[in-house]
């Protein structure tokens, strides 16, 4: 935790911009959860961009708790 606490907002927010968004139209992720939500992720490669997509997204919540605090 004390090493996303030291991240400027900055890297969070531009890997949340790039990768956690990417290929923009529709989002990923939003893809991603979609398919969660309906029970059909279900190759490891769908789950594998899950991970890879929500990271980001994940990274962003912890330094916003670590703010917080």
């Amino acid at each position: 935790m004390q090493f996303i606490a030291g991240q400027p907002w900055a890297v969070f927010i531009i890997l949340c911009l790039t990768l956690g968004l990417a290929p923009y139209n529709p989002p990923h992720l939003w893809e991603k959860l979609v398919m969660l939500s309906k029970g059909s992720l279900r190759r490891p490669i769908d789950w594998f961009d899950l991970f890879l997509h929500g990271v980001p997204w994940v990274l962003l919540l912890m330094k916003w708790i670590t703010t917080l605090k």
